[in-house]
């Protein structure tokens, strides 16, 4: 009986509206694209996909809800680089990216980019930029999703390249953080470019430099961080989709394979691009198996880095 049961799940699924938990405040680079796809989804599968974002701890929070979340078929969990970093960022999570979950796929993949609040700081290049910290250790400051995600690492590293003493302000996602970078209340960011793309292009922020081994096509006039003389500084965020573990492998297949064919819809790659995303091609196995490489690397950036939680809270 159990082997008929399954198919069956898989054909009736789905039923009702389906949650995409987004575990940053809206806003956010996972929010920018988990919204584009939940409206793709919609119309494929013929019922609302909802976003909720559930934020707080660095986006642990969220994680944790996704992870105790109904695993049936209902819930999936919309996550980034940051919790691959998280096992090495915090000593007490209550969930396992790898074993509470079932890896459906990566949703999009950007570089990060310097960006700075054009009226707070005066330089104009990223040379000029890391003079000034040079000469004023500890004046700048930049504002991160939160203590222990990849704003905050890229952040980090950008000062261990360059030799620099810039303040890290945490905030409860990128959203907040973007927020106050344009209303001039901190210098600048590392952000990852889906967040920061309308931006730069409106002018409430400016790119310094990408940190990726090639010029990003939707801003072809920002240099690299090695083209403006900080070689080395290349980072990259990713989001992904999981569902919870337990999740019925029928519904696990499918949704695997409506990824595939959202991230083929003509809106979602003109969105994508103009947010300076790839189109990427990782599901199922293969994108656990990358989540694996990559909680492994994050680790020895955060012991080489000697990376700790901040002991002031996000805001």
């Amino acid at each position: 009986m159990a082997l008929t049961a399954a198919p069956a799940t898989a054909q009736e699924w789905p039923r009702r509206n389906i949650s995409l938990i987004v575990p940053f405040a809206a806003g956010g680079g996972t929010d920018a694209f988990a919204r584009p796809l939940a409206q793709q989804l919609d119309s494929q599968l013929g019922t609302r996909v909802i976003v909720e974002n559930r934020a707080g701890a660095g986006g642990n929070t969220g994680a944790a809800s996704a992870a105790r979340a109904e695993s049936d078929g209902y819930t999936f969990f919309v996550g980034a680089t940051h919790h691959v970093i998280a096992p090495a960022i915090y000593p007490n999570l209550t969930y396992d990216l790898q074993k509470d979950f079932v890896p459906i796929g990566i949703i999009s993949q950007v570089p990060h980019v310097v960006v700075v609040h054009p009226q707070r700081v005066t330089a104009k290049t990223l040379p000029e930029l890391v003079a000034y910290a040079k000469a004023n250790p500890g004046k700048l400051n930049y504002g991160s999703a939160g203590a222990g995600t990849a704003h905050h690492l890229a952040g980090e590293l950008f000062k261990l390249l360059t030799g620099t003493d810039i303040v890290h302000v945490p905030y409860r996602g990128a959203g907040p953080a973007m927020q106050d970078l344009l209303a001039g209340q901190i210098d600048m960011a590392f952000d990852g470019l889906g967040s920061s793309a309308a931006q730069i292009s409106g002018g409430g922020i400016k790119a310094l430099a990408v940190a990726a081994p090639e010029r990003v096509k939707a801003f072809p006039d920002v240099p690299t961080a090695a083209e403006a003389g900080v070689p080395g500084y290349e980072v990259s965020t990713f989001y992904a989709l999981w569902a919870p573990k337990g999740t019925p492998a029928p519904i696990v297949e499918r949704m695997i394979k409506e990824l595939r064919t959202a991230l083929q819809a003509p809106a979602i790659q003109e969105a994508w691009a103009r947010q300076g995303s790839a189109i990427p091609t990782l599901t199922g196995a293969e994108f656990g198996a990358f989540v694996s490489s990559e909680i492994a690397r994050w680790g020895k950036v955060v012991k080489e880095a000697n990376v700790k939680l901040e002991d002031a809270p996000a805001r």
